[in-house]
């Protein structure tokens, strides 16, 4: 972790304007991978009507009727795929105010039923139909297909970045690809009142390689060495990027995980005597609009958190780097001191299918005396043997 007091900017378009601009882009990448963990991708390859699209949908997916948002209840399914209700987790003590549905790329594969329990968390995601919500599946799923194929340019991209050939991180994908299921969010933050806690999600690191993220509303933060939080505001035409664990395991540290965390909306002072709305979101476009003509009201993220191998065990398959790149561990200023929640440990030697199992039922706290709970629930169901080994006394009661 560095000092960075802004998320850098990479733009794009640069791969397309000759050597010289793509050598620039590659020099940045190397630079915001490996001091900060986070970036703003400006024009990315992908359709700027789906991402439109995706950000008007959301508002509609969680004015669902609530009976059938439970219906697809994330505990009823194996995958931890569905939908939690708000305040569902916590993260270090403090309810996180988030209402939330996992979705999933296309699951192609077979169930061996000898096979690991790991192997069960990919699997076939819960959607709400087309009667309820039409159209919303089917433009997700377009979505998310060119948010996976962004992150496998994206990651030969910072392997020529690092000094390696650009498919020296296909070790840790499986083949084909497209055997892959990739995790995805769509997540509502309420506007919570002045006074009342203002978690939204409580400081963390993401678990796998890269999360590409669009929110059309700010409060997404990433942690800098000296602890200070810098935001992380909506930008016209970008996703944010940032790495993961299991990314920084592989890289030998080359590549950080940053910690970060989201702050909910607050209710809008009243102008004039008047009330002002506290809803919004579709006349957002994401084409010119940034934070100064944001909407009010309850912030919407999407983010795509692409998977590795279920079976590879990172720590055991780390990449062998040239010095001038390890030299850049040297340059670093002190990896700093954070809080966050680790939902993932990758060296253990464990397979990363593992890894992640565990993460989702009871992640790693940075403090013992700091309450986390991510889906207990389902593991309680879907995993008895592992839940035991978790959770000896029972699932956790909250206070």
């Amino acid at each position: 972790m560095s000092s960075f007091e802004e998320i850098p900017v990479l733009d794009w378009s640069l791969l397309s304007g000759g050597s010289e601009s793509r050598t620039k882009f590659i020099s940045q990448l190397r630079s915001a991978m490996t001091e900060v963990g986070f970036l703003y991708l400006l024009n990315p390859p992908i359709d700027d009507r789906l991402v439109q699209s995706v950000i008007d949908y959301a508002p509609k997916l969680f004015d669902l009727p609530q009976a059938t948002k439970d219906g697809l209840a994330m505990v009823n399914n194996e995958s931890f795929l569905g939908y939690n209700r708000l305040g569902a987790e916590i993260t270090k003590g403090t309810t996180d105010f988030r209402e939330q549905f996992d979705f999933a790329t296309p699951w192609k594969g077979q169930r061996n039923p000898k096979g690991p329990d790991y192997e069960r968390l990919w699997g076939p995601a819960q959607w709400p139909s087309d009667t309820d919500l039409p159209g919303f599946q089917a433009t997700y799923s377009a979505y998310y297909a060119q948010c996976v194929e962004l992150s496998f340019q994206f990651m030969a991209l910072l392997a020529e970045a690092l000094g390696l050939p650009s498919d020296a991180f296909e070790r840790y994908f499986d083949t084909p690809r497209d055997l892959m299921v990739h995790r995805t969010k769509v997540i509502k933050y309420p506007v919570m009142p002045e006074g009342s806690s203002d978690q939204g999600v409580g400081p963390h690191f993401d678990g796998g390689f890269l999360t590409l993220a669009t929110s059309p509303h700010p409060g997404l933060e990433a942690q800098n060495a000296r602890g200070q939080w810098v935001a992380a505001s909506p930008r016209p035409r970008t996703l944010v990027v940032n790495s993961g664990k299991a990314l920084e395991t592989a890289t030998r540290g080359l590549v950080l995980a940053t910690s970060h965390r989201v702050l909910v909306p607050r209710e809008p002072k009243p102008a004039n005597g008047e009330r002002q709305t506290t809803e919004g979101g579709s006349a957002y476009d994401w084409t010119k609009d940034g934070l100064s003509t944001r909407p009010t009201g309850a912030r919407y993220s999407i983010p795509f958190f692409q998977s590795i191998s279920q079976d590879i065990k990172v720590s055991e398959n780390l990449l062998d780097y040239p010095q001038e790149t390890l030299d850049l561990l040297k340059n670093r200023k002190g990896d700093g001191a954070t809080e966050s929640v680790n939902f993932s440990e990758y060296a253990l030697g464990q397979p990363s299918g593992q890894v992640q199992l565990i993460g989702r039922i009871k992640p790693i706290q940075a403090h013992a005396s700091h309450a986390t709970e991510s889906h207990p629930d389902v593991g309680e169901r879907h995993y008895p043997e592992l839940f035991k080994e978790l959770f000896p006394g029972g699932l956790p009661i909250r206070t």
